[in-house]
This record gives C-alpha cells, structure tokens and sequence, in this order.
C-alpha cells in the first residue's frame, strides 16, 4: 500500500488530500466506483467486512479471495488496472463470531485476518473491541489492544508467506455500531476526546512492542474515532468542525498518523472537505451508496407502471416489500415501532436495511424483468425527468446513455462525486 502511504504522508505535509471507502459489495455500487477511477485517473479503495465477507462466506456467500476475484473481473472489463483497486478489511476480528467463548472467537478471526492477507487485501481494520461470550462488557482496553495485536502478527506473518505489498493498519473502533444508530439521534452526539485517543494509542502501542512489532508499528497509519456524525433511520447528526477541533489538533503531534471516519454518510459535500481538512482523511462511505441505488430502482418502478401499466409491470417494489416482510431478520431489530412506520423504515430507512434483499432470486428477476421492459420500451424524457431529473439532464446533455442500468449507476455516482471532490481536490498525478 505505498500509494496509500504516500498519500497519507502527502496529508501530513499539509496537502487537503485524504481517501474514501466504498464499503459495499453490491456489484453495480463497486462498478460505479471503478468507473469513477478510470474517468478521474484515480486509485479506488474497496472495502468488506467481516460480516460480508469470511472464510465461511459470510452474508454475500464469498470468501475474501472470491471477492477479490469478482472486483478484479469487474475492474478488468472496465479497464482500471489491479494496482488501482485497493482492497481493504472492515472490523476484522472477533466480530462475526460474538458468541461463542473469547478463544475460539479469536481462532476464528485468526484465519479470518490470514485469509484476508493471502487474498491480497492490504489496508485492515483491526478491530477486537466487541466482548465475546465470557467476556467483561465493555472490553477493557488492555485487552482490546492486545487481541488487535495478535491478529496483527498473524498478518504479518500470512503477508511474509503470500509476498506482495507490505499492509497497513487501522486501529481502534468507532462509538457508533457499523451501518448507523439503532436509536434515534435525540441528544446529540459523542465526539471522542483526545484522552481516549490517547489511551487508544499508548495501549495499542505497547500490545505492538510486546509482540515483537515495533517495525510494524510504523505502518498504523490512522485511528478509528467519533467525529460527531452518525445517522439512524430518519436522520442525520450533520458535522460541526469546532465541535471536532480539539480532536482535530490532537492527531497533528503525530506524524504518521490520521483518523478514519465511519458513517459519514448521507453528510453535506461541503462537510466532507471539513473532515478531511480536520485530518479525519480516511471517510468510510456504505449505506448512501446503496440508498442512492435503491432511489433509481424505486424511481425505475414508478416509471415502468405510468409508462407501461400496472398489467405489463414487474412490480419491483411490492415484490421487494414481499420478500422482506417473509424474512424479517435483516430488518426486525433495527425497525421499531408499529406496522405502518416499520413499513417507512423498510422502504426508506437510511440505515437502508434494503441492502441486503438485493441478492435474492426474486428480487433479481424483478430488477431484470423492469430493466429489459424499459429498454424494449424507452421512456419519454418528460415522465424520466419527473422521477430522474439528474439523470434526465445529463442524456440531454449527451452525457449519459439511454440504458436505464446507466441511469441507476449515474445515480450512484452522484454520492461517489461528493467524496472524490473531497478527498482528491488535483487528481491529475494519480494518472497512470
């Protein structure tokens, strides 16, 4: 990852220069974000979790090198060279395996970590903050970081072993849980303090050195903190610099360091410029993405119906509704409340629970079937710009084609464009 060092390096120095996350693994949201980098002559950072992706498949059915297969063939076709597309590891550690006792939950994220490192994936979250079953809960932080720090060892020795580019590392774990707040963002939020910042890293610090990684330590290139944003289901806590600033100074005495930013979605463009001027220049982006998705589909449907009729439609989004009230369990614990405000938070939630229905064959057959409907029957630019006005605009323009999975990827690209302008102010030296 020595792009990614330098670039960290060149933050350092003082550029307003950082790198986004595209925390999804949707294929049309990864081949949005590979066609943005072949248009901007920019590397893309790809990332999948422990949850997503493991050595028993996880809830996309792939292993760490199946998914690096499958973003290397969508890359190929495209035509962004390999050594552009950065892969990296979210929260890995004990998280998918919770329940079970601390040392098997370890064990397991042991191979997890090597799978990871012999695929290629070379930027890893370390994160070992969850309690496993026997547990104190919380963690203490002793523990925390000497967990991190045995699976930072099995890594170096999987990447001794595979070769490649030498990895860098995350640490620590932010406030929020991973894809938004379960609770409703009512009083305000936490920001971490420099206090814990610095615990976070003396703590992890000394777990290195007891491990024998102290050359290692040189390639943690950023903490994982609360910067003061976060979103639930129907709102977003929106980021305020001076709220950040202390925090903000705080990683200055560090010289190889930076934060990263979890759930920064669904903030203004203007914010994410401030985050990364604010040294939060690692900006991990997920649900926005496939929300941004999930707005073109739904738009596609209510086209599909005007255009074509509800007896010719293909019914995307009550067959979508369908399938998620007959298999509630990606949904039930994060939508409270009664049937009609579950009903909003399945549609329109930005926690966008919606995310993990796509997959499934009768969804699939939908989108197909609506796709190949609207391309045999092309839509009249008055009834696109009622549903699809950003897209309407820009095949007047000539700037988009007359297929409506373009229209859903532009859509996408639009939230991808927010980051890009944000963390790559001059790209012109990233041009291959």
């Amino acid at each position: 990852m020595q792009q990614l060092l330098e670039l960290i390096q060149r933050h350092k120095a003082g550029e307003p220069v950082g790198v986004f996350s595209v925390c999804s693994a949707h294929p049309w949201v990864i081949e949005a974000a590979l066609r943005q980098a072949v248009e901007r002559g920019t590397a893309v950072l790809i990332e999948a979790t422990s949850n997503q992706v493991n050595q028993f498949g996880g809830y996309t059915g792939m292993q760490p090198h199946q998914f690096r297969d499958a973003v290397w063939q969508q890359a190929d076709a495209i035509g962004l060279p390999r050594e552009r597309v950065w892969l990296g590891g979210d929260h890995l550690g004990p998280n998918a395996w919770q329940s079970q006792p601390a040392e098997e939950a370890m064990q397991l994220a042991e191979t997890l970590i090597a799978d990871y490192i012999a695929a290629g994936f070379r930027k890893i979250h370390l994160d070992c903050s969850m309690s496993c079953a026997g547990d104190p809960s919380p963690l203490g932080d002793d523990e925390v970081a000497r967990r991190a720090a045995r699976l930072c060892a099995v890594a170096e020795n999987s990447w001794q072993q595979h070769g490649g580019e030498a990895p860098v590392y995350i640490i620590g774990t932010e406030v929020p849980v991973p894809g938004g707040a379960q609770e409703a963002l009512e009083e305000g939020m936490y920001i971490t303090t420099p206090d814990a910042v610095e615990i976070t890293l003396a703590v992890h610090r000394s777990a290195w050195m007891a491990q024998g990684l102290a050359a290692v330590w040189l390639r943690v290139i950023a903490v994982v903190v609360q910067p003061g944003v976060e979103f639930d289901n129907h709102s977003v806590e929106r980021y305020q610099p001076e709220r950040a600033r202390q925090l903000s100074r705080f990683i200055e005495n560090w010289p190889t360091l930076v934060y990263e930013a979890h759930s920064t979605d669904y903030q203004a463009p203007q914010a994410y410029r401030q985050m990364v001027r604010g040294h939060f220049a690692i900006l991990k982006v997920g649900p926005a993405l496939t929300f941004a998705l999930r707005e073109a589909l739904f738009a596609l449907d209510h086209i599909e119906r005007e255009w074509l009729g509800e007896h010719q439609a293909s019914h995307l989004c009550s067959t979508l509704e369908q399938v998620m009230c007959e298999r509630p369990d990606q949904w039930r614990r994060y939508y409270p409340g009664k049937p009609h405000q579950q009903h909003l938070h399945r549609q329109y939630s930005l926690s966008d629970r919606v995310r993990y229905y796509w997959p499934l064959p009768e969804v699939c057959a939908a989108v197909d079937s609506m796709l190949d409907n609207l391309r045999r029957h092309p839509v009249p630019q008055a009834l696109l710009s009622q549903y699809l006005p950003e897209q309407a605009r820009a095949i007047n323009a000539g700037q988009l084609s007359s297929d409506p999975q373009d229209w859903v990827l532009h859509k996408i690209s639009e939230v991808l464009a927010d980051y890009a302008n944000a963390c790559q102010p001059d790209t012109r030296e990233y041009v291959s």
